[in-house]
């Protein structure tokens, strides 16, 4: 017993040591570049196919009301993007994506939604389903009964633009929310891209509509307007920014630039020197967590954070996005399998379906310009501080009795 307490505390430190090693090496070890995406992706998308088959989709959908939409429209776009970046993996991508689409559309996809709105069953419904289609045809479009069906689609979308008097439509009776809108114009953006300028007419008077209605304190789409007219409810949050952030330069790169600067500027942040990461609220705004942030730690979202990699790829903001991914890589939990990798230990399919869908993105109607931004040089400091203090810890007390100067044993006769 007396030697199981003497080396339990050395087994303990080793392991904390260890740890910490490992953490440093994924904190310090090279990010994908604008165009390549983590070695890791497949066996990502591995994970979070395996739990869809488990029913994550439905379990996310208990936890907020766009949980099922989510899981699917993001693992068959990741798959749609890691395709364009890595063409080996091209079938696969159309089977998967494909596979993903049709669960969208099914009952169960389209249970919340309302198809009295126009388009039916409200914009955010319409908008993803929209640009997961065109994502799908940007990698074959031979399938002409898939291409109608985006043809229809894409005419009602664009129909319910034409006819409204504000930018930013329903996506459920009563309310809507800007980044929603965005996704939607991106799908028909995308839509000109690969079959002719059909909504350029209407594309630049929602860009016009959507200027015209920008967050008077921050100079950025809100989060949430009224539907009758757009006025601002809600001003910009970073949960919505950073979803807005990754479709807007797919619609005028050059607005996009302009809005990211000022994004970046309000939102990212360095808590306590650590970070890079984003805040939910403006600097100098305070406010709470709620069902889009999650819980906020220092005023941090996670999850916008996660969703800012993929900002911050297809905006050229090389820095920004390798920087988030080496946090994701410290912070995540990753467990790597031989065929399969997740994070936080897989306790949240969707988070997963989040990140490989952001550290795969890449833009599919304008090429991707390099963006030179300010990012602390320093940053990985603080992470390597704190890991060399958890690092130490436990040999704290052997330290300092190796320090001590030992007494003397006196001889006597």
């Amino acid at each position: 017993m007396g030697s199981i307490r003497r080396w339990a505390p050395r087994v303990v430190g080793i392991v904390v040591t260890l740890a910490c090693l490992v953490g440093a090496g994924r904190l310090l070890w090279p990010q994908p570049g604008l165009d390549e995406q983590p070695g890791s992706t497949e066996r990502q998308l591995a994970f979070v196919r395996e739990a869809l088959d488990e029913g994550s989709d439905t379990a996310a959908q208990e936890l907020f009301p766009e949980g099922y939409v989510f899981s699917n429209v993001l693992y068959g776009l990741a798959w749609v993007q890691a395709a364009h970046t890595d063409s080996g993996l091209r079938a696969a991508a159309l089977r998967e994506s494909r596979w993903a689409l049709a669960r969208l559309e099914s009952d169960e996809g389209k249970a919340i939604f309302s198809p009295a709105l126009r388009p039916t069953f409200g914009v955010f419904f319409a908008g993803w389903t929209n640009w997961l289609r065109a994502a799908i045809l940007s990698l074959d479009d031979t399938d002409t009964a898939e291409v109608r069906r985006f043809a229809t689609h894409s005419s009602e979308i664009a129909q319910a633009f034409a006819a409204a008097e504000t930018p930013f439509l329903q996506a459920y009776p009563g309310q809507a929310w800007p980044v929603d809108s965005t996704v939607a114009i991106a799908s028909l953006r995308l839509h000109d891209k690969l079959f002719g300028a059909d909504y350029t007419a209407v594309i630049d008077r929602w860009l016009e509509q959507a200027k015209s209605r920008l967050d008077p304190a921050t100079g950025l789409l809100p989060h949430q307007v009224a539907p009758s007219d757009g006025s601002l409810m809600t001003g910009a949050r970073a949960t919505s920014q950073t979803a807005i952030h990754r479709f807007l330069p797919e619609i005028d790169p050059a607005f996009a630039t302009s809005q990211y600067s000022r994004y970046r500027d309000q939102f990212l942040a360095y808590p306590g020197g650590f970070g890079p990461a984003l805040r939910e609220y403006p600097k100098g705004v305070d406010g709470s967590g709620d069902v889009d942030s999650g819980p906020l730690v220092a005023g941090i979202s996670l999850s916008a954070t996660v969703v800012a990699q993929g900002a911050a790829r297809v905006h050229g903001d090389r820095d920004l996005a390798s920087a988030i991914g080496a946090e994701g890589e410290l912070l995540g939990l990753p467990v790597s399998l031989p065929g399969s990798k997740r994070y936080a230990f897989g306790l949240l399919p969707i988070g997963d379906a989040f990140v490989v869908w952001s550290s795969t993105a890449r833009p599919l109607t304008e090429p991707t310009t390099v963006l030179e931004q300010d990012l602390r040089w320093w940053w990985r400091l603080p992470w390597l501080g704190m890991l060399i203090l958890i690092a130490i810890a436990p040999w704290v007390w052997t330290l300092v009795g190796l320090a001590r100067p030992r007494r003397r044993e006196t001889v006597t006769g």
